[in-house]
């Protein structure tokens, strides 16, 4: 039997009215292959687990994101937050999306204000992003009170020419999701789109260092090797946060 989500409060009075941009750089995905009887009794039910080749997959990413802001505010009232978000693939009603089990934001006005108005399990933490031996390392320690710890430390790089990625690949199914649900614990199902060109992606050279992750959001260790994806980044859109039946077509 699936459990709720029991992170967030009860049904919320608020949601994000104003769209939200942003860049994303320096990204890093790692993917590891799942079981999905594995992932789907650590979704809200009125979620499915989506499958390539009938594996279930559990995402890392790290990025910096920069210049956030309300759309139509000057670039210079923006800030930037560095994140570690960990999250599975999903369909709501046939529609793919994405769905967190944490995020870890190095900032605590970017941990507040999703959480009271995307209804996401953002989460306080020591994030950075620093270049090092013409790479990046990304460090995570998370801060929030009440939560579970949580360490999270890679070493990473592009690797290679950038990939020609075709929409019924696996690079393609790991990383083009434009779309997060969460639920509340009346069962309401939020979402917003996240607008954004496609990624250009390369390989990447990847080494976590530390990973409880999987730890702290109530996995075992994963039984294979990730495969890890990098991208200079893109500039996005996210949109407002409304229940999912007034935004299926935002």
């Amino acid at each position: 039997m699936r459990r709720q989500n029991s992170r967030v409060g009860r049904a919320p009075k608020y949601h994000m009215v104003i769209p939200v941009t942003l860049g994303m750089e320096r990204v890093l995905f790692v993917n590891w292959a799942i079981d999905p009887a594995v992932v789907a009794p650590h979704l809200p039910r009125s979620l499915s687990v989506d499958t390539f080749d009938g594996r279930a997959w559990l995402t890392a990413v790290a990025l910096e994101n920069v210049d956030v802001r309300p759309r139509g505010l000057p670039a210079a009232v923006g800030f930037d937050i560095p994140e570690v978000n960990f999250h599975t693939k999903v369909t709501c009603g046939g529609v793919p999306g994405i769905y967190y089990f944490s995020v870890d934001v190095g900032s605590i006005l970017g941990t507040a204000l999703p959480r009271l108005f995307y209804h996401a399990p953002y989460h306080y933490a020591d994030v950075e992003l620093q270049p090092v031996d013409g790479g990046q390392r990304v460090t995570c320690r998370r801060r929030h009170p009440g939560s579970r710890p949580l360490h999270f430390d890679a070493r990473y790089g592009p690797s290679g020419g950038e990939l020609d990625v075709e929409p019924d690949s696996l690079a393609w199914f790991l990383t083009e999701r434009h779309r997060f649900f969460t639920e509340t614990l009346d069962e309401t199902v939020y979402s917003a789109a996240i607008r954004h060109e496609q990624w250009p992606l390369r390989r990447a050279e990847a080494t976590v260092e530390r990973n409880r992750l999987f730890r702290a959001n109530g996995f075992g260790e994963p039984p294979e090797g990730p495969v890890s994806y990098y991208s200079h980044g893109v500039c996005a859109e996210m949109t407002r946060c409304r229940p999912w039946w007034a935004s299926a077509h935002a």
